[in-house]
C-alpha cells in the first residue's frame, strides 16, 4: 500500500516520454458519461466475489494506470485513464480473477505510453505481463495498408486467445466501452471502420465463446452506427407494437405459468423483445417485411432441472400445437460455444406464434456470459473452473478459437486471412457423426470435404468421395443433422476443380488454398526448369554444366527452386538467367535462343500449359476442332480410349459430348512461357465473294497484320460466293482477333469465324 501511496502522489504529472492524445472530436455535453470507478469501489467489486484478491496489486495497477495515462485524453474530453478502469469495471460484472482485472488496467500503457512489457513484468508479474501482451496491438508495426496492419493484428490478437482466453475477456470489454463512446469520434468514416470491424470480428467473437450479453450489446451499438435509418424505423414499429400487444406479452406469460404450475413444475416465465439488430437481420435473411414478421416477442422459461426442461417442453407441446420443424435440442447436443437450451416454436393463445426457450438458471446463465460463468471460488482460491464448464455442457468453447488458429497456420495473404476468420465465425450450427460416433460441428449448407478438413487436414487433402449414413453421395451433397459421414480417402492428395462449390467452412478453404499453392509451386517450377533448359540448349549450353549461383544473386532469390519458380510464373525471363550466366553470348546464339518456338501437341507442349490433369505419362494434344492458343479459357479432356489428354477452348462444341462425364475433365491454363515468343496454329472460315483479285486481298491482309498462312482450303464454291478455310499462325487470342477484324474489314468478305469445333 506504501508503494501504491507514493504512486499515486506522483500521478498528478504526465509520464516521461509519453505523448499525450489528442482529442479526436468534439465532446458532446449533452450526452451523460458514466461516472468513474474509484479505487475502492474497484476493490470492493472484486473482492465480493473474490475474497482471496490480492488488494495490494489492484491497488498498484490502479495507480499505475493513472500515473502513466496521465493528462492524455479521450475523444470526449475525458481523461484517458477513465477508459481502462471502466473496462475493468465490465469485468466486474463477469466476475473473473485478479490477473485478468490488473491486465484490464494495463491493457494500453504498452501501446500508448513509455511503459514495456519488462516493466509490466518487474511490477505486476509474468503472468500479466503476458495477457497485456496479447491484448496489446501492433501498431508500431510499419506495415503500408491499413487493411494489412489491420489483419496482422487480427493474426496476433487470435493466436493470444487462443492460448488463454482471458485474453479475449479483455479485449471484448476495451471494444464494448470503445462502442459506447464511439459518437464522441468526429469522423463518419472512423466510426463506420470501427463498427463494422466490431460487428465483422468481435461480435462473432464473443458469440463463439458463447457471452450473448457482451455480443448483444455490441451488435446494437454497431447497427446504431451503422444503419441508423433502419434502427430507428424498427424501433418505431416496436414502440406501436408494445402499445398494441404489451398487455398480450404478460397475459401469455401467465398462462405458461399456470400450466406449468399446474402440472407441478416451478418455474419461472417471462417474455422479451428481440432486438433491433437480431430483427433487422432475419428481415434481411427472409427477405420479408416487418408485417410479415411473425416471432417478435420470445418467451423464456426458466426451470429447476435437466427433466424439467422436458417435462415443460411436454406441458407445452400438449397445451398449443407446435409449428413443425422449429424444434431443436440444443440439450443433449450443445451449440460449440456450450450453449444449452430447448427451442420450441407453439401457436399459442389468441393465435400468437410463441417462439420459447426452455432451460435452467445454470444454462441460462451460461447462455448469457459463456466462458467467463465458469469463473468461481473453489478449494479457497478464485479461477477458471474446468470441472464446472464439463459439468454445464461438457463442450470446450476455445475449439473455436483453435480452429482458427488451424486457418492462420495454412498461411496466405492478409485478405484470405479475414475472409477464412470471417467463415469460421459466422455459424448456424448442424452436427454430424463419424463412423466411430465422433460429433463434430459444422456451419449449416456444409458439405462432405468441410466435414473431411474438420476431421483432419490430411483426411480433406485426400478426400475422393463420401458415404452419408452408408450410402454413395456425390461431395456436392449438404449434410443434415445426424448424418454419419464416412470419407473415402485416395492414395494422394487432389483438388476438385470446383472445390469453391463444394466447401463453405473458413478451415476447409484455405487449407485447400495452401494445397494449390504448394501444387502450383512444384509445377511452376518444373515449368521454369524445363523452359531454362530449353533457352540453354538453343544457345548451344547445358544448364547442368555451370553454376546458377550468379543468377541466384542477381535475383535475389535463395535456391534453385525459387528461381526457377519465378521464371514458371512469367517473372522472370529465361533470356535473363542466360544472359546473367553467360553475358558475353554472340549475337547469333542469343537470337537462337530468343527464336520464336511453335506450340504444338507432343512432349514439349507441357511447357505451355498446366493443370491439375496434366499427370506422367499421359500425352497432351491440343484439338484440332478448336485450334487453342493463348489467351484462350481451355480445358482438357481425358480421352475415353486412353489415348491421352486434349486440349479444348471452352466453347468448343465437341465438349457437349462429354458434359456427363465429370471424371474426364481437367482445369487447364497457359503458362507464361505460352506467351513469350510462341506462335500456335488457329483456323479462320471466311466466306468470300466470288470475284477477281478477293482471294489475294485477303491473303495480303492476313499478313499485314501479322499472321503466317500455312494452308488454305476453298469449299461449296458457287457462283456468288465460295467458302476459304485458312490455317494461320498467330501469336494469341488477341492476335488473332485483329486478323479476323482485318478481314472482316474488306467489302468483298461476307463473314469471318473463328473454328469451334
Amino acid at each position: 500500500m506504501d508503494q501504491a501511496a507514493n504512486l499515486q502522489d506522483k500521478s498528478a504529472s504526465p509520464p516521461a516520454g509519453a505523448a499525450p492524445k489528442s482529442s479526436e472530436g468534439p465532446a458532446l455535453s449533452d450526452t451523460k458519461r458514466a461516472p468513474i470507478m474509484r479505487q475502492f469501489e474497484l476493490i470492493e467489486a472484486v473482492k465480493a466475489y473474490d475474497p482471496t484478491a490480492d488488494e495490494a496489486l489492484l491497488n498498484r495497477a490502479y495507480v499505475y494506470a493513472m500515473k502513466m495515462h496521465g493528462s492524455q485524453l479521450r475523444a470526449s474530453g475525458d481523461p484517458y485513464f477513465a477508459h481502462p478502469i471502466q473496462v475493468a469495471g465490465i469485468l466486474t460484472d463477469y466476475r473473473l480473477d485478479t490477473a485478468t482485472i490488473v491486465t484490464a488496467l494495463l491493457h494500453d500503457v504498452v501501446e500508448d505510453t513509455s511503459a514495456t512489457r519488462e516493466d509490466i513484468a518487474e511490477m505486476f508479474g509474468e503472468e500479466v505481463a503476458v495477457l497485456v501482451e496479447g491484448v496489446t496491438k501492433l501498431s508500431r508495426l510499419e506495415l503500408q495498408a491499413e487493411h494489412t496492419r489491420q489483419a496482422e493484428n487480427l493474426r496476433k490478437f487470435i493466436l493470444a486467445i487462443s492460448k488463454d482466453v482471458r485474453v479475449l475477456m479483455v479485449k471484448l470489454a476495451d471494444r464494448l466501452h470503445n462502442m459506447r463512446t464511439l459518437q464522441y469520434i468526429s469522423s463518419p468514416a472512423k466510426r463506420e471502420r470501427i463498427a463494422r470491424e466490431t460487428l465483422d470480428i468481435y461480435a462473432p467473437l464473443a458469440r463463439s465463446i458463447g457471452c450473448h450479453r457482451i455480443c448483444t450489446e455490441l451488435e446494437e451499438l454497431c447497427f446504431e452506427h451503422l444503419n441508423p435509418v433502419a434502427r430507428d424505423a424498427i424501433g418505431r414499429r416496436l414502440e406501436a407494437l408494445r402499445n398494441e400487444q404489451g398487455a398480450a406479452v404478460s397475459i401469455v406469460s401467465g398462462e405458461i405459468a399456470a400450466r406449468l404450475e399446474a402440472a407441478g413444475i416451478s418455474a419461472r416465465v417471462f417474455g422479451r423483445e428481440k432486438n433491433a439488430y437480431s430483427i433487422w437481420r432475419k428481415l434481411q435473411r427472409k427477405s420479408i417485411g416487418f408485417s410479415q414478421l411473425s416471432d417478435i416477442y420470445a418467451f423464456r422459461v426458466i426451470v429447476d432441472s435437466e427433466t424439467d426442461c422436458y417435462a415443460a417442453l411436454g406441458v407445452i407441446h400438449r397445451a398449443w400445437p407446435s409449428v413443425p420443424e422449429r424444434f431443436k435440442d440444443y440439450i443433449s447436443t450443445p451449440k460449440r460455444n456450450n450453449y444449452r437450451s430447448l427451442h420450441t416454436t407453439v401457436v399459442g393463445p389468441k393465435g400468437m406464434r410463441i417462439e420459447m426457450q426452455i432451460r435452467t438458471e445454470t444454462m441460462d446463465r451460461i447462455a448469457e456470459d459463456g466462458v467467463a460463468a465458469h469463473w468461481r471460488y473453489k478449494n479457497s482460491s478464485y479461477g477458471f473452473d474446468p470441472e464446472d464448464q464439463a459439468a454445464g455442457g461438457g463442450r470446450d468453447p476455445l475449439v473455436n478459437l483453435r480452429h482458427l488458429v488451424q486457418v492462420l497456420e495454412h498461411g496466405g495473404d492478409v485478405e484470405e486471412l479475414v475472409e477464412h476468420a470471417k467463415l469460421e465465425m459466422y455459424l448456424d450450427q448442424v452436427f454430424v457423426f463419424t463412423p466411430k460416433g465422433r460429433l463434430v460441428s459444422l456451419p449449416r449448407g456444409a458439405m462432405p470435404l468441410d466435414f473431411a478438413y474438420a476431421v483432419h487436414t490430411d483426411v480433406g487433402d485426400t478426400c475422393i468421395g463420401v458415404k452419408i449414413n452408408g450410402e454413395l453421395k456425390p461431395l456436392r451433397t449438404a449434410l443434415q443433422n445426424g448424418d454419419v459421414v464416412e470419407v473415402i480417402r485416395g492414395t494422394k492428395p487432389v483438388v476438385p476443380p470446383d472445390w469453391r462449390s463444394l466447401t463453405v467452412t473458413g478451415r476447409a478453404r484455405s487449407a485447400i488454398r495452401r494445397h494449390i499453392r504448394q501444387t502450383e509451386r512444384e509445377e511452376f517450377i518444373r515449368l521454369g526448369r524445363a523452359s531454362v533448359d530449353q533457352t540453354f540448349e538453343r544457345a548451344g549450353k547445358l544448364r547442368k554444366d555451370v553454376q546458377l549461383k550468379p543468377a541466384l544473386e542477381r535475383f535475389a532469390v535463395a535456391s534453385e527452386d525459387d528461381l526457377f519458380e519465378l521464371v514458371g510464373r512469367g517473372r522472370i525471363s529465361p533470356t535473363q538467367v542466360l544472359d546473367v550466366i553467360f553475358p558475353g553470348l554472340k549475337a547469333a546464339e542469343r537470337e537462337a535462343a530468343t527464336a520464336t518456338r511453335r506450340i504444338e501437341g507432343g512432349k514439349g507442349a507441357r511447357l505451355y500449359v498446366r493443370g491439375g490433369g496434366l499427370t506422367p505419362g499421359v500425352s497432351l494434344n491440343f484439338g484440332q476442332c478448336c485450334t487453342p492458343v493463348p489467351g484462350d479459357r481451355i480445358v482438357g479432356i481425358l480421352e475415353p480410349d486412353g489415348t491421352g489428354l486434349t486440349v479444348h477452348t471452352i466453347d468448343c462444341a465437341k465438349l457437349a459430348e462429354f458434359e456427363d462425364r465429370e471424371d474426364l475433365w481437367r482445369d487447364l491454363q497457359w503458362t507464361p512461357e505460352a506467351e513469350r515468343n510462341t506462335v500456335t496454329l488457329s483456323k479462320l472460315t471466311a466466306t468470300i465473294r466470288n470475284a477477281p483479285g478477293v482471294l489475294g486481298q485477303a491473303c495480303t491482309a492476313i499478313g499485314e497484320a501479322g499472321g503466317n498462312i500455312v494452308n488454305l482450303r476453298m469449299h461449296r464454291r458457287q457462283s456468288d460466293f465460295f467458302d476459304v478455310d485458312f490455317d494461320v499462325e498467330v501469336k494469341d487470342a488477341k492476335h488473332l482477333t485483329h486478323i479476323a477484324a482485318a478481314l472482316r474489314a474488306n467489302p468483298s468478305i461476307e463473314t469471318v469465324d473463328r473454328a469451334k469445333g
